[in-house]
């Protein structure tokens, strides 16, 4: 099936000679120099082609936007390096110039579900004064030309365990949301097979260990319909235009519908205000909302395969909480872990992974004792504020670095 995402694209095509009004028109009344800027009517237009071109427009991969930190009380140059170079992610690290070559090394597994890794921006500057940084960097799957062959969840868990044996020892593994399932799985699969320098920490934040608790709408859609639905309704080829031409993807634009879905009334209201506050020449707020919309529009494409894997295995027949999920052949084993300590982290009003979710992976981990556990139930906060913005600041992260320092 690829017929939708042609239409897709040619409507983004279509739309370009309206687009090209509407640059006019901001350019014509919304120019500083220009006479009737400041004129009740020029701002109402200004503003309103300025939302119709956001609204219409396609979003790339934001930038990391990550040059410097500050370490020791200095400002130090961050450089973003290739690590490890593979089709469907790049391992990537936020090298500083300098820094405590004792500080803890941390690999965030970025989940690949939906949003580019960039989405955890706030996470990885906030941790870079004090650690020295990695991160799962998943490309779009309409890049991956189809020579690479597919992509499933073994393909994942396997990617995982490649970089840890990477990055070893002495390593922290930090998993934010949907990577949290594929982390256990690796780990537990190194643990069992005997692997030297296991890591030293596993967080796990906000993720779907066993999707059975406190079920959310998320999960709840994946349950009520069947496998083959997702498989003929959501699953379409990639355009000629693309390196990744036929392959099959799960595409970003239907995603993007998803999330709107979810909330569209807060939508709906954060454009009207976006168009008010360009009317009242409210440059600070409109600055906001340009910020946070640059990142939550851009998505890449799922390769159809690991969307497909996670939707039955992970939301449909919970192989991991159930003790019946197989990587390759291999059984996984969350009980085999013995020596990295685990602390999950969920936020009280996440309505992606609800509350227990994540704390179930301690109810598997029974081989490790308690003093090699913690859980925390973050007050206040959705889903994005556990990895995210000032409460994960101030409050979760204090206590993800006081416990990496426990155990490391």
């Amino acid at each position: 099936m690829s017929l939708l995402y042609n239409l897709f694209e040619a409507q983004h095509a279509a739309l370009a000679p309206m687009r090209f009004m509407a640059e006019l028109s901001r350019g014509w009344f919304g120019h500083p120099f220009s006479p009737l800027s400041q004129t009740p009517l020029a701002k109402e237009i200004t503003a309103g082609s300025d939302l119709f071109l956001r609204v219409t427009n396609r979003y790339e991969k934001p930038a990391w936007d990550i040059d410097s930190t500050v370490v020791d009380g200095r400002e130090v140059p961050i450089e973003i390096e290739v690590v490890l170079d593979k089709p469907f992610c790049t391992l990537i690290h936020f090298k500083r110039e300098s820094g405590n070559a004792s500080d803890p090394k941390i690999l965030v597994v970025a989940p690949l579900s939906g949003h580019h890794a960039t989405l955890l921006r706030d996470t990885v500057r906030t941790m870079l004064p004090a650690n020295d940084v990695y991160l799962t960097d998943w490309v779009d799957a309409r890049m991956v030309p189809i020579e690479e062959g597919p992509f499933h969840f073994d393909d994942y868990v396997d990617y995982i365990r490649m970089f840890v044996r990477q990055l070893s020892p002495d390593l922290n593994v930090v998993s934010v949301c949907q990577p949290t399932v594929p982390v256990l799985a690796a780990i537990s699969l190194m643990a069992a097979d005997g692997e030297p320098n296991p890591p030293k920490t596993m967080i796990m934040m906000g993720g779907p260990i066993d999707a059975r608790k406190s079920p959310t709408s998320v999960n709840n859609l994946a349950t009520k319909r069947p496998y083959s639905w997702f498989e003929q309704n959501v699953i379409h080829r990639v355009p000629m235009k693309y390196p990744g031409f036929m392959r099959r993807v799960y595409p970003g634009f239907l995603q993007h519908l998803g999330f709107v879905a979810m909330n569209p009334d807060r939508h709906m209201n954060a454009h009207w205000d976006y168009y008010n506050h360009l009317v009242q020449n409210d440059g600070d707020s409109a600055d906001a909302h340009r910020r946070f919309y640059n990142e939550y529009n851009a998505v890449l494409d799922m390769p159809a395969e690991y969307y497909l894997d996670t939707i039955r295995r992970v939301f449909q027949d919970f192989e991991l909480p159930k003790g019946r999920m197989f990587v390759k052949e291999q059984w996984v084993r969350p009980a085999k872990i013995t020596k990295t300590a685990l602390f999950t982290i969920e936020g009280e009003h996440d309505d992606i992974s609800g509350n227990g979710q994540t704390e179930a992976a301690h109810g598997l981990c029974t081989g490790l004792p308690e003093a090699k556990r913690e859980h925390f139930l973050v007050p206040d906060v959705g889903h994005y504020g556990i990895f995210s913005g000032r409460r994960y600041r101030e409050i979760v992260y204090p206590r993800m670095r006081e416990f990496i320092a426990k155990h490391a």
